[in-house]
């Protein structure tokens, strides 16, 4: 197995100029034609379902467990929890509602960037009485001010941009407060209602994607944050990508041949990263009378070989793909395997077409709390194949965290602008944490390349020669 660290650094996509493109245009999203009784009520629904998410994953522990920081990298339960009240505040009934403020005395408090996690359980937080009761009054005041809103004009209020807004911030704090559970130690206190469906289908290892330009980002997705905006052509060389997310059977031949320890595979970063942490394994797994167990939510159990891996970092998925001969996608090679459909050139909103996510077509939402069997989900697959694009893990690229041409602000420089460059890595698809309000074909989440905690996976890709 041939050590692939010199490709890591090609250029295998490059941006069309504007005046180069004729693809076919993103097609309108399905909110455009609602009428706007039934847009409010859609929108209200959204926000309903993030609380209750919210208030599942805060009531599921008691006070003590609220207050407590489970882990450095993590906030306390509380701060997360208030910190959604104050946004919403912040943004709905302040900015788009105009209406007083309710507690400007806790802004700073739950402001994240004037409050790093480190010293959040020091602050003189909110308790958690007072926070469900804060968040209440806040979101019977957003509703209201739903209820009176325009929704067909203004940057922040159009097609009920900035309650779309609010309800994605809300199901990215419970997606992060679901892996404070998964870092809390102590008895189970989160239960799935069902297991994930099992796989019955035999797949080919990997799918080409021709080379060609095809449509990047979105121009028309009327709740798509700022750094997926605007669309773009770009032309992408043939490469070929992975079926499916690598599983934990084939990542444990990683471990089981040395791969922790072997320097060959390992960016110089990332050996550091792995020797001065002694990291020998994904995060959470443990070895016993020759088996791999895990622990998932406080419960002890085997490893299950047909799983996508989760928990491991970026620089565990470079070395893994390095042992194995192949390399991660960049970031468009990605979202060409998910949304570009060869039989019209155009790109879909999701692989499987324009149809929100369901059941059918990828584990979210929490549903399962935990990566389906590869192969689960046949109803998801793109046109070209390549199977749970969407759910289960998110999906390490190669790629940094960048704008893409022509790229605006919006509504605060905060969200993206200030995280752009080198130090954070890309990562697309959502994960089993994931609700379908803040997952699609053009989304993208970005992280350190050290973190674990998240539920984050990967899948191979690797070059290919013209017609091959």
């Amino acid at each position: 197995m041939a050590s692939v660290h010199n490709v890591h650094n090609v250029r295998r996509d490059v941006p069309l100029p504007d005046d180069r493109s004729d693809l076919p245009p993103e097609a309108d999203h399905p909110l455009v034609d609602l009428p706007d009784e039934e847009l409010r009520v859609h929108t209200a629904e959204t926000l309903e379902r993030a609380r209750d998410r919210s208030t599942t994953l805060t009531e599921a522990v008691d006070d003590d467990d609220l207050v407590k920081q489970h882990s450095k990298l993590m906030s306390p339960l509380v701060w997360d929890l208030a910190h959604i009240g104050s946004q919403e505040e912040i943004w709905l009934v302040r900015d788009v509602g105009g209406r007083e403020p309710l507690r400007p005395e806790i802004d700073d408090l739950y402001d994240a960037f004037q409050q790093p996690r480190a010293i959040r359980p020091s602050l003189p937080l909110l308790g958690p009485a007072e926070a469900r009761d804060y968040v209440g009054q806040v979101r019977r005041k957003a509703l209201d001010v739903l209820e009176q809103t325009p929704l067909r004009d203004g940057d922040l209020t159009r097609l009920a941009f900035a309650f779309g807004m609010i309800a994605q911030h809300e199901q990215q704090h419970d997606e992060t407060m679901l892996a404070t559970h998964q870092l809390r130690r102590g008895d189970p206190v989160l239960h799935a209602p069902a297991p994930p469906p099992a796989s019955a289908l035999d797949l080919p290892e990997e799918v080409v994607v021709p080379a060609g330009p095809f449509l990047m980002g979105t121009s028309v997705e009327p709740w798509a944050l700022d750094n997926e905006c605007p669309a773009h052509e770009v032309y992408v060389d043939a490469f070929a990508v992975d079926t499916t997310p690598v599983t934990n059977a084939r990542y444990a031949e990683f471990v089981e041949d040395g791969g922790y320890h072997d320097r060959r595979w390992w960016s110089e970063e990332g050996w550091h990263y792995r020797s001065v942490h002694d990291i020998n394994a994904p995060r959470f797994w443990w070895r016993e009378d020759g088996h791999w167990w895990r622990t998932r939510f406080g419960v002890h159990e085997p490893v299950p070989d047909d799983e996508p891996v989760v928990h491991v970092s970026y620089y565990e998925a470079e070395a893994f793909a390095a042992w194995a001969g192949r390399r991660l996608p960049t970031e468009a090679e990605w979202e060409k395997a998910a949304r570009y459909d060869p039989a019209t050139g155009r790109s879909r909103r999701y692989p499987w077409g324009d149809e929100d996510p369901t059941p059918r077509h990828a584990n979210l939402g929490q549903r399962h709390l935990r990566p389906a069997p590869v192969g689960a989900y046949p109803g998801g697959a793109s046109p070209l194949g390549v199977h749970q694009l969407i759910g289960d893990v998110w999906e390490w690229t190669s790629s940094d965290f960048r704008p893409y041409p022509g790229f605006v602000a919006f509504p605060y420089r905060e969200y993206s602008e200030v995280f752009f460059g080198p130090d954070h890595k890309v990562l697309r698809g959502g994960s089993f944490g994931s609700d379908p309000v803040a997952v699609r074909g053009t989304f993208r989440n970005w992280d350190f390349p050290v973190r674990r905690q998240i539920f984050a996976g990967f899948r191979c890709a690797r070059d290919v020669t013209a017609g091959v």
